[in-house]
């Protein structure tokens, strides 16, 4: 639906706000400040109100389960056939297996879901949300600006171009935001030394039927059981290896899984999608504000997809956004204000989680403080329920390595080693 220019609209501005992008980051924003009494124009460059996003770990880690919760899609996504995403992780130690305390509290958790159901139902959702004009086909052109601040966009329409004036405009149009780009917003890259390969599958099993992560130094691989029995398998080698691979892709593909540590049978499953995959795939930071301008999801911070953190970070990241700033959207407050608080706390929240992120993307081997944890998580459940926090971006890197936790993993890796030593 869209609504008139003159209905109930100030002189000054179409809408409240205008999005560009209308995948988990843009719907999710747009529903949340639709909530909060501000008035949304969500554009989608794609006419399909079916387009997904393909290319992803199809991944929420359990950091956004309130943001699903305020945003009332749990019903909704395990319905759809959404699994809870546990996992297990494989080092050169052993497995890391996380597993609630006795009689303690689950272990918290969120979804593995394939965006081509997760895309459509959330956009679905957003269009059904009163304030909120879903407008298919919008691709942004270009950005109004005025006295040094943007003041809406332009856009091509199926019905030729159109200029949408807005309070405030959000970029959630993925790493290469055209918004980011039109308001010269400038992109810290970081190298990403690992290509990726992914394919699903289906009657594919994993032990205890939870995600499979492998930490093989420096290549990667994971496989993440998804709604309707398809399990999303994906491996990420160092590139010194992508001239080999690139000689035979599938036979490459199948012979990686089959040599990893209690490998999935993929022999015996049904294979359902080509092998898809990106041979350079590097990470970006942006401020993610600027004068009439916010970036949520991948347009502000891109980070290493092995790690599967882009959904639950476009998800946190629209929540931050509307918290902040729906007040000051609608005409009550102080919008410049509004954003620096945004980017205060998307920084405070992300920004130790990139620096450690790009840094692994180097495809460097693990340094002292990794193999203390890692090795400690593989040999006390409580060590590994730790990491497993960190790893849902529960908690941050300071709180991953604080005092009482290298304290504790020291301990236990001293323990092992005298056990050892007293075996021999």
């Amino acid at each position: 639906m869209t609504k008139p220019e003159s209905a109930g609209y100030d002189d000054d501005y179409h809408y409240d706000v205008v999005i560009s992008g209308a995948s988990l980051a843009g719907s999710a924003a747009a529903i949340l400040l639709a909530r909060r009494g501000v008035r949304v124009a969500l554009l989608e460059r794609r006419s399909d109100p079916e387009a997904y996003k393909a290319l992803c770990t199809h991944s929420i880690t359990a950091n956004a389960y309130p943001v699903l919760d305020e945003l009332g899609l749990i019903p909704t996504i395990e319905k759809a056939g959404a699994v809870r995403n546990d996992a297990r992780w494989y080092t050169r130690w052993g497995w890391i297996e996380p597993r609630a305390a006795p009689a303690g509290p689950e272990l918290p958790y969120a979804y593995n879901i394939r965006r081509s159901t997760l895309d459509p139902l959330i956009r679905s959702h957003a269009a059904k949300t009163a304030g909120v004009d879903l407008l298919l086909g919008h691709q942004v052109t270009g950005l109004v600006r005025e006295a040094g601040r943007t003041v809406g966009v332009r856009s091509s329409t199926p019905q030729g171009e159109r200029e949408i004036r807005a309070r405030l405009v959000v970029g959630a149009d993925g790493k290469d935001s055209a918004v980011a780009k039109f308001a010269e917003v400038p992109a810290r890259r970081y190298e990403n030394a690992r290509f990726g390969y992914l394919a699903h599958f289906r009657n594919l099993p994993l032990r205890d039927g939870i995600g499979h992560v492998w930490f093989l130094e420096p290549d990667m691989a994971y496989a993440f059981p998804n709604e309707d029995g398809v399990t999303v398998l994906a491996v990420l080698p160092d590139k010194k290896r992508l001239p080999a691979f690139r000689e035979d892709l599938e036979g490459s593909f199948l012979a990686f899984v089959r040599d990893l540590p209690e490998a999935p049978p993929i022999d015996s499953a049904e294979r359902i999608t080509k092998i898809t995959g990106t041979v350079n795939y590097p990470l970006h930071s942006r401020k993610p504000t600027a004068p009439g301008v916010a970036l949520i999801g991948d347009a502000a911070l891109t980070s290493d997809p092995l790690w599967g953190v882009g959904c639950g970070w476009a998800l946190e990241s629209a929540q931050w956004l509307a918290q902040a700033v729906a007040s000051a959207a609608s005409g009550q407050g102080d919008l410049d204000r509004s954003l620096a608080m945004y980017a205060r706390r998307h920084r405070r929240r992300l920004r130790g989680h990139q620096f450690l992120a790009a840094d692994f993307a180097t495809a460097r081997p693990f340094n002292p403080l990794e193999r203390l944890m890692y090795a400690a998580a593989a040999r006390d459940e409580s060590v590994a329920r730790h990491m497993h926090r960190f790893a849902s971006r529960l908690i941050g890197p300071l709180r991953f390595l604080n005092p009482v936790a290298v304290a504790k993993a020291s301990a236990v890796n001293i323990r092992h080693r005298g056990a050892t030593a007293r075996s021999l």
